[in-house]
């Protein structure tokens, strides 16, 4: 079983800058993917950015330059640092993690999410 907990959300006026964790655990043997999401209120859920198996990273369009992807594999964490942020980034964010677990079964883990609002 895989469990993710995330940190760092909070109140920040446009502008600013947070950063958000996702401590990962339990008994994990390979990552395909590892990433960011996140859903406005009365939104669906979209990508935000995400590693691939290969470390590649990929960010939506409108973070690219403000936000960065980045983990420390001995933490077994992943960060995302959000600068310059804007009301619009407003949302629930969620870290996800695909891959399997030693037994073989693939898993699809959620953070619990964690709220983000940007004043104007």
């Amino acid at each position: 079983q895989v469990q993710l907990v995330e940190s760092g959300g909070g109140l920040v006026q446009a502008g600013g800058s947070l950063r958000l964790s996702c401590a990962a655990s339990g008994s994990i043997r390979s990552i395909v993917a590892m990433g960011w999401y996140r859903q406005a209120p009365g939104k669906q859920r979209e990508f935000v950015a995400t590693f691939t198996s290969s470390s590649r990273t990929n960010y939506q369009d409108s973070v690219k330059g403000r936000f960065t992807i980045s983990r420390d594999n001995a933490k077994n964490t992943m960060y995302l640092q959000m600068n310059s942020l804007k009301p619009e980034d407003t949302a629930v964010y969620y870290c996800n993690y695909r891959g399997s677990i030693w037994s073989g079964v693939d898993f699809n883990a959620w953070g619990q999410g964690t709220l983000v609002t940007v004043s104007s």
